[in-house]
């Protein structure tokens, strides 16, 4: 009789390990098996079952991965992060597993695959065994303490239901709660992904200051004077690059306005530019006013144009797509009368990518990448359902289009890719448009070598708000962004309190805000960015 109840703790273990440990303490609340003799089974079915996972993984290699029921169990994303884990802490992590859902089954097959020792593996298996079985157990034996006059094999069945339904749901819910705790404490220590109204808690201090300092608050807003508030916010884009193509029309990609008006008048608009060449296929539509890359768009059929203008009612830009392929964010100074601008800063934008192993979907891909997963729900959204769909073995796919890092782009220090040419490049682009001094230029370019020799197309101009936006390389510390940011803002002001000395007037604070209503109520219909 008591082998067969051991037997059945053994089987049970070996079927769940969360049934087994319940089965072991029914059976010792009950009375059914002295504690010795049911912890033993409950310890022996765990570990059969971790040493044959582990002796699979380890002779089959990472064929067992291409098993249908193997890749439903584990999942790709949960078996990269665990072999990663397992490689890089070894039987701490193996240890751990026990005791983390979801990730005991992809970590036990790593173990295998990274051919660990079999003596690691079986010795820390099995304490970790010991101790979870030894854990429920003694939870049973307390809830029985403390009910006496309950039976106990009643207490015993109800702990067998608990144990089993509540890792069924901790299973369940556990595992992306712990997810979202760990891409919580990551975005905590990475402050690059911190929210903005935490990042730039510093900023209305910084300004406050140099407003006392430059005597006035409103600075900012004539620091480029021939945009409106500066730069700051309500500026329209198709005016800044009608100025710019006007200058170096050879520099600027071309763009189109689509008015605000009837919606016939709008669809009308977008077929002319298409069907007479003007716009090829694909090009760019984004709100003319704008920022961060909101309402961004690469349009690539006439459908998805005339779709644009449906959804978004106010003034749209219609602009050629620079082919680049790469993309860079130039901060240009230069203080009125001055005869020589400069480069602050630099920006290198690294569009991510996910690549295809042929079994994981882009979804999984995206959550086993140590950075795209911290702003995965960014990226997931942008692609819907698309984002199920199983990447074919070495397809790459680009996760964002607009050149921006809240829409998931990566930001590098670009300063080596600095030259006196194209210093003076943009320094004569800037001395050409009237009344601009400080912003930040976007670009495209073929290699560094043109970069460098100023052979570039400019996408969009931004002012006296912008940013040099390479204070987001995760390389910096946070102190050395704000030092960056205080620099920015400092330029900003003593820019606005020359061009005051010279007879301009800044806006009134209550105007700025007004517009910047006006703008929040414009954006919030504005499509998600590409």
């Amino acid at each position: 009789m008591r082998l067969a109840l051991l037997m059945s703790i053994v089987v049970t273990a070996l079927l769940s390990e969360d049934g087994g440990a319940a089965a072991a303490a029914t059976l010792v609340g009950s009375r059914s098996l002295d504690l010795p003799f049911a912890l033993t089974a409950a310890v022996a079915g765990l570990w059969i079952g971790d040493v044959a996972i582990y002796a699979l993984a380890r002779r089959f290699g990472r064929g067992l991965l291409d098993r249908g029921w193997t890749r439903r169990l584990v999942g790709a994303s949960a078996f990269a992060r665990a072999e990663a884990w397992v490689t890089s802490q070894g039987a701490g992590a193996l240890f751990l597993s026990r005791f983390v859902p979801g990730t005991r089954l992809p970590s036990y097959i790593a173990a295998g695959l990274a051919r660990m020792t079999f003596s690691r593996f079986a010795l820390t298996t099995a304490l970790s065994a010991a101790v979870w079985s030894a854990a429920v157990i003694a939870f049973g034996r307390s809830i029985a303490a403390v009910l006496p006059g309950v039976p106990r094999w009643l207490v015993a069945a109800a702990l067998m239901i608990l144990v089993v339904g509540g890792a069924g749901v901790w299973q369940r819910f556990g595992t992306r709660m712990i997810r979202r705790i760990s891409i919580f404490l990551s975005k905590l220590r990475r402050w690059e992904f911190w929210p903005a109204w935490l990042f730039y808690a510093p900023v209305p201090f910084m300004c406050a200051w140099l407003g006392l300092k430059y005597r006035g608050l409103s600075l900012p807003t004539i620091a480029n004077p021939a945009q409106r508030n500066g730069g700051i916010v309500g500026e329209s884009k198709i005016e800044i690059l009608r100025e710019l193509g006007r200058i170096a029309p050879e520099h600027v990609a071309e763009a189109y306005l689509v008015s605000p008006g009837s919606l016939p008048e709008r669809t009308r608009r977008i077929r002319e530019l298409v069907e007479s060449g003007v716009l090829r296929f694909p090009f760019v539509m984004k709100p003319d006013t704008a920022q961060r890359g909101e309402g961004f768009r690469k349009i690539s059929s006439l459908q998805q144009a005339l779709g644009y203008v449906i959804e978004v009612a106010a003034p749209v830009t219609a602009q050629s797509y620079a082919e680049g392929p790469c993309e860079a964010g130039i901060f240009y100074y230069r203080y009125p009368g001055e005869p020589r601008g400069r480069i602050l800063a630099i920006t290198d934008k690294v569009f991510p990518v996910v690549v295809g192993d042929g079994r994981s979907t882009i979804r999984e891909l995206i959550e086993a990448d140590s950075r795209a997963r911290l702003i995965a729900g960014t990226y997931l959204r942008r692609l819907g359902s698309s984002a199920d769909r199983v990447l074919p073995e070495g397809d790459s796919l680009r996760l964002v289009e607009a050149g921006n890092h809240c829409q998931g782009c990566i930001f590098r220090d670009g300063l080596r890719l600095y030259s006196e040419a194209l210093r003076a490049r943009i320094d004569e682009i800037s001395q050409g448009l009237p009344g601009f001094f400080i912003g930040r230029y976007d670009v495209r370019y073929t290699s560094e070598e043109d970069l460098r020799a100023g052979r570039f197309t400019i996408i969009e101009l931004n002012g006296s708000a912008s940013e040099a936006t390479s204070i987001y390389d995760e390389r910096n510390s946070l102190l050395s962004a704000y030092r960056t940011l205080y620099r920015q803002w400092e330029l900003v002001y003593a820019i606005g309190a020359a061009n005051r000395s010279l007879g301009q007037r800044p806006a009134s604070l209550r105007d700025v805000w007004r517009d910047w209503r006006q703008y929040q109520a414009q954006a919030a219909f504005y499509p998600m960015a590409d």
